[in-house]
């Protein structure tokens, strides 16, 4: 059976796509995210389906992105921030090495500016992140098998901490 040797996931700004092509380098393997093959599959961006079919259709795009690369990848696999709002999505995680890249609103602000191209935080962007981590950040925790806190840290920092806790939980019987 194949399955990606971490799926990273998190909140906008956590540094999922970063640290997935820095440990993807590292390990030698591929490096899929979900947003990408949504966008692949409907020949438009991620905003573009938020904007144009509503939020509903582009879960179900992502649900069925995460899904096939659950099956089909053997790399490391970054999911969009509200992908493990699924409940399918959840239930397919079980089993899984998934890293949960905590990160705090300040962080997460600054990684993210002004999120023009982020249509979930449209309007007051520090109080809809503040808003999106409270609200997601126990359904991060309840997937992850590892949690590592990404601020104040370089990417190759937070790569490291990932390789790390995933070699130590190989180790432990």
């Amino acid at each position: 059976m194949t399955a990606p040797r971490a799926v990273l996931v998190g909140p906008m700004g956590a540094g999922k796509t970063t640290v997935a092509s820095l440990l993807g380098a590292r390990w030698g393997v591929a490096v899929r995210d979900t947003d990408h093959d949504v966008e692949a599959t409907e020949g438009r961006s991620v905003a573009d389906v938020f904007v144009e079919s509503g939020e509903a259709r582009f879960r179900e795009l992502e649900r069925d992105a995460v899904a096939r690369a659950l099956r089909e990848h053997d790399g490391v696999l970054a999911l969009g921030g509200g992908a493990v709002l699924d409940p399918a999505t959840r239930e397919a995680l079980v089993g899984h090495r998934v890293v949960f890249l905590r990160v705090g609103l300040a962080a997460a602000a600054e990684r993210v500016g002004l999120g023009a191209s982020r249509p979930l935080l449209l309007g007051n962007v520090r109080g809809r992140i503040k808003q999106l981590l409270d609200e997601r950040t126990p359904v991060y925790e309840a997937v992850a098998t590892v949690v590592v806190d990404t601020d104040g840290r370089t990417p190759d920092a937070v790569a490291d901490a990932v390789a790390a806790a995933l070699d130590e939980l190989e180790e432990t019987p």
